[in-house]
Parts: C-alpha cells; structure tokens; sequence
C-alpha cells in the first residue's frame, strides 16, 4: 500500500504524549498515529448503532404509543391471508 505524508502541527505536550505512548507500544510515532486514525474510524459505526439503540431505548414508549405494540406480527398476520405476496409482502 502507497503511504502519504503528512505534516501535523501539535503542541509539545501532545508530541511528547504521542512519542511515550507510542514508545511503551513498541511501535513509531507514525504507526501510533495510524492505529490512532484506525480505531477512531472503526468505531464510528459501534457509537452510532449504541446511540440508535440508546435513543430506541428512552423513546420505546413514544414509539409504542404512535405505531402500536407489535407492527411485525401485524405484517406477518396480513402477509398469512395474501397468498400471492413474497415473505416481505411484495407482489
């Protein structure tokens, strides 16, 4: 894989914390960073399906107010009298 430099300013706090992290890892200041931006990438997608769930979770009875208790026995119960729609209810 190509690699691309980059030039990142920081203050010497930072530096110094980023140059003993990566140190104690066994790693190079440049790896450290690339596992950094990795990590941070990769859990974008966890937080995001935490925070749905999260949200789901305090707002279940707004949710069961407005559409009901159980929308997919409902679905399952029209879809058993159409014979002629596939299992997701489509013709």
């Amino acid at each position: 894989m190509a690699k691309t430099q980059l030039n990142v300013r920081v203050d010497e706090g930072t530096a110094r914390a980023a140059r003993e992290r990566a140190l104690a890892r066994g790693v190079s200041v440049n790896r450290y960073i690339e596992e950094l931006v990795r990590q941070d990438t990769g859990e974008a997608g966890h937080t995001f399906v935490e925070a749905a769930a999260d949200f789901m979770k305090q707002y279940e009875s707004v949710f069961t107010e407005e559409f009901g208790t159980d929308r997919a026995a409902d679905r399952s119960a029209n879809r058993g009298t159409d014979r002629g729609a596939d299992r997701e209810g489509h013709r």
